[in-house]
């Protein structure tokens, strides 16, 4: 028999269910019998409790269970028989006036939404390139270097400058009284390196081991600790130790510490070259990514099912509280995340998937093993042991899932760059480096 589905809304449907009794009955009768099997009841062995005595305690939950199965079974084949795509979960309602010996039940959802993709012939797209040159390896090469310094106390009369390291005891106060956070004893820092606010820094810069200094600090207003926020704080600090950085120097032994093969200079520098190489790839292919994605929305047209928005929007909320709960947040799970926070980025990512379905199926750009595969082998490349990375993504079915979905976005991103007009523009790794950050 052919289901009725009645439009209610651009993607919102509705059918209508029908149950016979009996059919219900006789499934609560049958999960009783078998459940009578097992139950224990005191005052009865085991399988001996009386059919009308298991029906009074648990009947009502049989029945229940049974009705969900039924009308979710019922609804699951008219679904089917109708060929429709539905999004979310359906509401479902009984409704009055069934025929005698039958239940009828009223199932509201919604469809997923047809695709419209305009011509993407004129769809412009700014695509990027950088490459990595020596004064990125130099960069690099510094900051390895400052990894690995030592220190050395300073002569009595030497003062702080940028680059030593200090050893201070300091308090503050904020209109005479002390505050949480405000005192320190043996406390080390980098001067110059923004490891303590600018104020701090340009007091102790200067100052000679055993002096001490009070001076004024002004906390800034979005400064973490919310209690002194847009304060002004006065400081007493005492400098016990002053040592000078020594960075080691770019030669052999430097290489072979940092595990070159061949332990030389030309070798850490291609090392690094290739290790940027990689970085600025990935870089350059997620920002070329956003800006395919960005224009493949502005040619699409579709209606979004409210199901599926709402579904992502409590997927966010709840991954909001689980990086709360992580950072150690009392009460994470109970925060109060109004929807309207993720409802902008909950569309945008919805709308995104369905765009990109509809692309992938009609060009047939599912990804393929091979490039899997190959995908799998680039992010294994930097690590120590590629071997056992690539085990690790092949043993686990949602990491595969998540590789997969990466490659199917970099098969969507050169099919349109393929069909777009698209601007080549070169930029310097430090312009790339400060986009992504």
């Amino acid at each position: 028999m052919a289901v009725n589905v009645e439009t209610l809304d651009k993607l919102e449907r509705k059918i209508t269910l029908t149950l016979p009794v009996a059919t219900i009955q006789s499934e609560v009768d049958a999960r009783l019998k078998r459940l009578a099997r097992t139950v224990k009841m005191d005052g009865f062995r085991p399988g001996k409790v009386p059919i009308n005595v298991v029906a009074q305690r648990y009947g009502y939950s049989v029945h229940y269970e049974v009705m969900n199965d039924k009308v979710g079974q019922a609804f699951a084949s008219a679904a089917n028989e109708a060929q429709l795509r539905v999004a979310g979960q359906p509401t479902i309602t009984e409704k009055e006036g069934a025929p005698e010996g039958e239940l009828a039940f009223d199932a509201v959802f919604e469809v997923y939404p047809d695709v419209k993709i305009a011509d993407l012939s004129d769809a412009e797209i700014e695509k990027l390139h950088a490459e990595v040159d020596d004064s990125a390896i130099d960069r690099t090469l510094d900051i390895l270097r400052k990894q690995r310094r030592t220190f050395a106390q300073r002569a009595l009369d030497a003062v702080a400058q940028d680059g030593d390291r200090v050893t201070v005891d300091f308090e503050g106060k904020i209109d005479g009284e002390p505050f949480q956070g405000g005192k320190a004893e043996g406390h080390q820092f980098l001067v110059g390196e923004g490891q303590m606010l600018k104020e701090f820094e340009d007091a102790v810069r200067g100052m000679k081991a055993g002096e001490s200094k009070t001076f004024p600090l002004a906390f800034p207003e979005d400064y973490h600790g919310k209690d002194v926020a847009g304060k002004q704080a006065d400081f007493l600090v005492t400098v016990h130790k002053i040592e000078a950085a020594h960075l080691p120097e770019v030669n052999e032994l430097l290489a072979k510490s940092l595990g070159i093969a061949d332990g030389t200079v030309e070798g850490l520098r291609a090392d690094i070259k290739k290790n940027l190489e990689r970085e600025v790839k990935f870089r350059v292919l997620a920002r070329n990514k956003n800006a395919v994605m960005d224009a493949l929305l502005s040619k699409a047209e579709l209606d979004l099912p409210k199901a599926s928005v709402q579904a992502e929007v409590a997927r966010m909320i709840e991954a909001a509280r689980a990086d709360l709960k992580q950072r150690g947040i009392k009460d994470a799970d109970k925060a109060p995340i109004p929807d309207d926070v993720f409802r902008p980025q909950a569309e945008r990512r919805v709308r995104l998937g369905l765009v990109v379905a509809e692309l992938v199926r009609a060009n047939n750009l599912q990804a393929k093993p091979e490039q899997i595969k190959a995908h799998i082998d680039e992010l294994a490349a930097s690590y120590e042991k590629p071997a056992d990375v690539v085990r690790w993504y092949l043993g686990d079915r949602q990491r595969l899932a998540e590789v997969e979905a990466v490659v199917v976005e970099n098969n969507v991103t050169e099919f349109v760059l393929g069909k777009a007009k698209v601007a080549e523009k070169t930029v310097s790794f430090d312009q790339l480096m400060g986009q992504a950050a």
